[in-house]
């Protein structure tokens, strides 16, 4: 059963109360260009899948630019475009519930205006939906990237420190694990696979915040979200996983479940899912001198 507006009842979590025992369901998908996969099914997709929230990635587009398809009934739809550059990057979120704000990056220009981050605030929590930097353009780019990371860190502590749970799916574009990519050897330096991009994910999760597919399915293998368009990889499922859902620890008990639809096709990702149920419990507020 889908976490829909008409089962909402008066709730501390979201402002309004649920029916105990209701889901949510959160889908994240890098669509490599939405005016592409539209062609290719994704309205269908979307109708059939029918999720709670939709956070998509890589949308490469302006929001007037598929202005039918970016204003959905039943959803607020955010849009953040690339400012720096037309047709690149881009994130956008489909959203049955209505958050209390809407925030468009960290404040912090040369990250902001890349259009990579939307960030929902309800009253309880906060959802990320992030297109994090590729770092294999040279290393200003892998310094971009590394340095975006350590905003976005900062910036989940400080919602955590503010009684917020955090919410954060998306292209993280890093394998974590050997397990994660199907060569790990011959990747071992390339961008998406290098020993400093994987030790900044140690340390995302030693500040307490968890993989919730890998959490679910410590020994699942081969299990990927990523395909190059080159050799028939997808074919041969000669993958990476880039495309995560994270969660602050204190969230892990509400989730349910947490999946990669490697049968959707349409991007050369596929989609990920998050499902939830509240009600969420509370995190305490951190004193300043404590952060």
């Amino acid at each position: 059963m889908g976490f829909t507006l008409w089962s909402l009842k008066k709730n501390s979590i979201f402002g309004v109360e649920i029916e105990i025992g209701v889901k949510m369901k959160i889908y994240s998908w890098n669509v490599n260009g939405i005016r592409s996969v539209l062609k290719k099914g994704f309205e269908d997709w979307f109708t059939a899948t029918d999720p709670d929230v939709l956070c998509l990635q890589e949308v490469r587009a302006e929001k007037s630019q598929v202005a039918e398809a970016a204003s959905r009934e039943g959803y607020y739809t955010y849009w953040n475009a690339c400012k720096r550059k037309k047709g690149y990057s881009g994130v956008a979120v489909y959203s049955k519930i209505e958050p209390d704000a809407v925030n468009y990056g960290f404040e912090i220009e040369e990250f902001d205006d890349e259009g990579r981050v939307l960030q929902l605030v309800f009253p309880d929590w906060v959802l990320n939906s992030i297109y994090f930097p590729n770092g294999g353009q040279g290393d200003d780019r892998l310094d971009y990237k590394l340095r975006f990371y350590d905003a976005f860190l900062e910036n989940s502590k400080q919602w955590l420190a503010d009684g917020k749970h955090v919410v954060t799916v998306g292209d993280y574009n890093t394998c974590h694990k050997e397990i994660d990519i199907a060569r790990p050897k011959e990747n071992e330096n390339v961008s998406g696979f290098l020993p400093i991009e994987r030790a900044w994910m140690d340390k995302y999760v030693e500040n307490g915040f968890v993989d919730t597919f890998r959490k679910l399915h410590p020994d699942t293998r081969d299990a990927y979200s990523w395909w190059s368009n080159r050799f028939g990889a997808r074919e041969r499922n000669v993958g990476w996983r880039l495309d995560y859902a994270f969660v602050d620890a204190a969230l892990m008990p509400n989730v349910v479940s947490s999946e990669i639809h490697s049968s959707v096709t349409g991007s050369d990702h596929c989609p990920i899912s998050l499902e939830l149920e509240p009600p969420f419990a509370p995190i305490p507020i951190k004193k300043s001198e404590d952060i």
